[in-house]
């Protein structure tokens, strides 16, 4: 597990923690069988920005991923998305037309237009040392 005092990979919001016992509840209905762990959030490469935000149910964490749990709702953190991830506020934000995944971003340099992707710098050892 990664581990900076007083830096955690992953926060939540209230309506973060709310919407992930939401689809944890509903996966656990879903998959009676196959008891699910948290949310799996990621990164991945592709979009007009370079990279992409994943989700997918987590039915047990790998090596390297970081487990959060915060407000009884827990994240699993894909291990090569940790020092892109640093310092992330996870969101959820409900409106007129849409309802998504907020992520507050230190490490977000840009985003497309449309926001489907991102441009994400990793933390650097020097910030980390600093820290």
């Amino acid at each position: 597990m990664f581990s900076i005092p007083g830096l955690k990979v992953v926060s939540l919001t209230d309506a973060a923690a709310r919407r992930i016992r939401e689809i944890m509840a509903q996966s656990a209905r879903d998959n009676p069988d196959a008891p699910a762990l948290g949310l799996r959030v990621g990164v991945k490469k592709g979009g007009c920005a370079g990279m992409e935000y994943t989700f997918e149910v987590a039915r047990a964490a790998g090596k390297g991923d970081e487990v959060v749990t915060e407000k009884d709702a827990t994240v699993v953190v894909d291990a090569k998305a940790v020092l892109f991830l640093l310092g992330t506020e996870l969101d959820f934000k409900t409106d007129r037309f849409s309802s998504t995944f907020v992520f507050n971003n230190p490490n977000q340099v840009s985003a497309c237009g449309c926001g489907e992707s991102v441009e994400i710098k990793p933390r650097s050892e020097t910030v980390l040392a600093a820290q």
